[in-house]
């Protein structure tokens, strides 16, 4: 049987390519031919015309919003990319079975997704996360020459240092919340919602109303801009006109008041408030706060929880507050380190499939790649993710009780050979090792060992995949 289809998640990251690999194993097994687009941070193996017209199965695990017009008058089976990672045979199986299929429509462009503000808030995120990743670790170079190098009138100041600082922070770092405004409106109202969401964004950079403003500016930008594009009737004659002027026009001019004088001044003060707090944590309040950031990185591995907590500490940095992204890193790197030291140290609870990604876990753990835990999640989630947690709890305590702070919002292990970067490397280091510590432990005094049929099963997974 042929069997294409179509994986993407909001960021385009791990959840994209680890549904497309599961997938593929599964339809590979059975004896299925299989072809998976990842529409990812590229569209790689695009499917054609002929793949489509060929095919005897659709599957589409699908977060966001994506353009369904090739498939018009087919049936698919659309499913999340969680579901695709957790249960692959099971979702083939029901296609096979002609269960829960859809008829794709006549020029249907989008998934059902549309109206969901996780979608909007994490395609916003997608639009930012360039500008915060590279930014961030310009910044850290910089100050690889010193943390006052970029300062004219310092003793330690570096014009190469100083263009960096200028690119990264003056320049990238002020476009993150526009870029993240502007994707949640795009998300919204398509193309038209890109200039007020970024005018919106950027007016929220400069009142100081930082990243909770571009969330808010983006959302109203694109309601905004979707009732002015979208669901006002404009006889034809006219559209062309209507789109190009009015559209931008009266959106830009809306959400430009509407951000100057309602939202900016009480947001700002929020805001504010928030960051005199963060700074003023005293150490019970920063550990606690710790294991709640801890906690929720853990919990879903990359999924909305992750990524809610991680946008957040993002944010904070615009204000000058980077303890709480150290805490997300380190807790975001201990669940993929502690499954690989589980795996070495406990052998006779694993597979030798699960043993075999062990070993990238260590790789995904040190790049700040959390989804790299999915896989042991979904085997056995009643054992592995509260091990996770209290790994990640304990990790992130740790460095927020020890005042840890880190210029840059991603890098994993490899930014600490920047100088400067992180303020209290020790303590860093000793967070990164104790939750990668306890999260093996707990796996191991958790799990249970494999049974003569997992081992069994798993071996001719491995035969199968060679043979292949």
């Amino acid at each position: 049987m042929n069997i294409i289809g179509i994986t993407a998640c909001p960021t385009g990251i791990a959840h994209t390519y680890m549904a497309a690999e599961k997938l593929t194993n599964t339809a590979e097994n059975l004896g299925h031919n299989i072809k998976i687009e990842t529409q990812g941070s590229k569209t790689e193996n695009i499917l054609t015309e002929d793949d489509i017209n060929n095919s005897d199965l659709i599957i589409l695990a699908i977060d966001k919003e994506i353009d369904l017009s090739r498939f018009s008058g087919k049936k698919v089976k659309k499913i999340s990319t969680a579901q695709a990672i957790k249960m692959p045979e099971n979702i083939i199986e029901d296609a096979i079975n002609d269960i829960d299929m859809t008829n794709i429509e006549n020029n249907e462009s989008n998934t059902n997704n549309k109206s969901g503000i996780y979608n909007h808030f994490m395609n916003g995120v997608n639009y930012m996360l360039p500008f915060v990743i590279a930014g961030g670790i310009l910044i850290a170079i910089s100050f690889a020459f010193g943390i006052n190098s970029a300062d004219p009138d310092s003793e330690s100041y570096n014009r190469f240092a100083a263009a960096l600082s200028k690119i990264g922070g003056d320049t990238a770092f002020q476009l993150m919340v526009p870029a993240l405004s502007a994707g949640i409106a795009s998300s919204i109202a398509g193309r038209a919602g890109f200039a007020p969401g970024l005018v919106a964004g950027t007016l929220a950079t400069v009142d100081g109303s930082g990243f909770l403003g571009g969330m808010i500016s983006g959302l109203m930008a694109g309601y905004i801009t979707n009732i002015l594009a979208n669901k006002v009737k404009i006889p034809k004659s006219v559209s062309a006109l209507y789109q190009l002027i009015i559209v931008p026009l009266f959106s830009i001019f809306i959400v430009g008041i509407a951000m100057i004088f309602l939202i900016n001044t009480p947001i700002s003060w929020l805001l504010d408030t928030l960051t005199h707090w963060l700074n003023g944590l005293g150490q019970s309040s920063g550990m606690l706060f710790g294991l709640l950031i801890g906690a929720m990185m853990a919990a879903d591995m990359g999924g909305p929880i992750n990524k809610s907590i991680s946008t957040f500490s993002i944010g904070l940095m615009s204000a000058g507050v980077n303890a709480p992204i150290a805490a997300c890193m380190v807790a975001g790197m201990t669940p993929p380190l502690g499954l690989a030291l589980a795996t070495l140290i406990f052998k006779s609870k694993f597979t030798k499939e699960e043993r075999t990604s062990g070993k990238s876990c260590w790789v995904l753990g040190a790049s700040y790649i959390t989804e790299g835990a999915i896989p042991f999640a979904v085997a056995d989630p009643l054992r592995v993710i509260p091990s996770l947690i209290l790994g990640s709890a304990t990790a992130a305590a740790i460095s927020m009780n020890g005042g840890v702070t880190s210029l840059a919002p991603h890098g994993g292990i490899w930014i600490l050979f920047i100088p400067n970067v992180i303020n209290h490397l020790f303590i860093y280091i000793i967070a990164i090792i104790s939750g990668t510590v306890v999260t093996a432990l707990s796996v191991g005094l958790l799990k249970k060992k494999i049974t003569f049929e997992q081992k069994k099963k798993s071996n001719e997974i491995i035969k199968n995949k060679v043979e292949l």
